[in-house]
């Protein structure tokens, strides 16, 4: 049967929720501190039993330490997402940029351009820009000015608000400038498929990230019972 610290370390791992390798981690740290604990009391004469149940009481409740490694977890999850952002999303304009000067077609298509489609264009890139930029900027909030922030929490569900309000915005502005080319020939060539594979590809990758940001920054935690 499992001892004590089992299952402690058991409910503790059922309450977190967060990126896989750190709360694993944690779980480990905690786990293996509450050995340690264990087998210094029974060098003093406790039973194994009384060893982990006094470890354990000593360590604290559930409830009283899952608030801290959850807020671990939250700045480890937004930083997971801040450089996702930084990285994916300039990627991601300089790959269809390659396919807009590569790509083959009729060089009178340009003239026939509506109005709005170089506006919207360079309003796109700027959009794409300022979110790589913010996500730059989360970076360095949750990772070297993390000593100067007071919510870091905050910090992590706002990038991924940002995630779910840029990715909606950007999908319509994009197909806006696709049909607005006028250049049925666009859609059939190879890079074009393969530029909207690793762009479908790293927008589902933000939005999982989004949502388990989100997630890992609820207010409240509800540890499960043993």
């Amino acid at each position: 049967m499992a001892g004590a610290i089992d299952d402690y370390v058991a409910r503790l791992g059922r309450t977190l929720s967060g990126p896989r390798g750190p709360r694993l981690d944690m779980i480990t740290e905690a786990r293996d501190s509450l050995l340690d604990t264990a087998e210094a009391l029974e060098l003093d004469g406790l039973g194994r039993a009384e060893a982990e149940r006094a470890a354990v009481e000593e360590f604290g409740d559930v409830e009283e330490i899952a608030p801290g490694y959850q807020a671990a977890l939250a700045v480890s999850a937004g930083r997971r997402l801040a450089a996702l952002l930084f990285v994916s999303v300039p990627v991601t304009i300089m790959a269809w940029s390659l396919v807009w000067r590569l790509s083959p077609g009729d060089p009178a298509a340009y003239t026939r351009w509506p109005e709005w489609f170089m506006p919207v264009s360079r309003g796109l890139d700027y959009l794409q820009l300022t979110v790589a930029l913010l996500g730059g900027a989360g970076l360095f909030a949750l990772g070297r000015g993390l000593r100067r922030i007071r919510r870091p929490r905050l910090v992590t569900r706002s990038l991924a608000v940002l995630v779910w309000t840029m990715l909606p915005v950007t999908a319509v502005l994009g197909l806006m400038l696709t049909l607005g080319a006028q250049r049925d020939d666009f859609f059939d060539h190879p890079l074009n498929f393969g530029v909207e594979a690793l762009s479908v590809g790293l927008a589902l990758l933000q939005m999982y990230c989004a949502a388990r940001c989100m997630r890992v920054t609820r207010r409240h935690l509800h540890p499960a019972t043993a």
